[in-house]
């Protein structure tokens, strides 16, 4: 089986060569780039497994970057794990609703950083191995997604959803009518080994709502229980 590739994306040498190491003896291949500009040209030139960002680089920062990444059609579904000495909830937050992955705060643990990692890449693999399994199309009058090609239209007009927004519209769509809560839409987008709280759900579905627009009431909020895709 070929190694997992992964793009350390950081502007501090010591941190970059440390993050390297660590990732290289779990048997990963490891990329490396200074900056965001040259993590950008990796990602387009290379197509890496998991990228680690660092959100505080030189020019263009590690937002900017993710943003461009999840703009991307031939990239956006590359996990990112954005990694920040700032860990406040407001940097989180801003971090998961542009649809990063994960949210490490420095300093952190090699061993939490190896699991984070293990984690995302898990979680990619088992989507892609979904979308071999399942019917591609999933259809709702005007609302159609095609996990085959990352694709969702509403009403003829095309919506952009990250990776992780997509997976957690795919699972209730799939589903119509039936009642999810938040930890089954994560234990069925991220595994159950993942770290999450009520807030960084309800970030999601809010960034989800949003792009659908006119269509945001096709996601049903159940007071206390949780999320469904309407039943039409």
């Amino acid at each position: 089986m070929a190694k997992a590739v992964i793009l350390i994306v950081e502007d501090d040498p010591d941190i970059r060569e440390l993050l390297a190491y660590t990732l290289g003896k779990e048997g990963y291949e490891i990329l490396q780039a200074p900056s965001g500009e040259a993590g950008l040209k990796i990602i387009q030139e290379k197509k890496p497994d998991l990228v680690l960002l660092d959100v505080m680089l030189p020019g263009i920062d590690g937002l900017g970057v993710l943003r461009k990444v999840k703009a991307d059609h031939s990239c956006r579904s590359t996990p990112v794990i954005l990694a920040s000495a700032k860990g406040e909830e407001s940097d989180v937050v801003a971090g998961l609703e542009l649809g990063a992955d994960d949210y490490v705060t420095k300093p952190f643990s090699p061993r939490v950083l190896v699991a984070r990692v293990r984690t995302a890449l898990r979680r990619a693999s088992a989507l892609e191995a979904e979308t071999v399994e399942q019917a591609d199309i999933v259809e709702s009058g005007d609302f159609r997604m095609d996990s085959s090609r990352h694709e969702l239209r509403v009403g003829g007009e095309s919506v952009d959803l990250s990776a992780t927004e997509f997976a957690i519209l795919e699972r209730l769509a799939r589903s119509p009518g039936r009642v999810f809560t938040r930890s089954q839409i994560i234990d069925g987008v991220r595994g159950r080994d993942y770290p999450v709280t009520d807030r960084s759900v309800d970030v999601q579905v809010l960034s989800i709502r949003k792009k659908l627009g006119n269509r945001a009431e096709l996601v049903e909020t159940i007071r206390g229980v949780g999320y469904r895709f309407r039943d039409e």
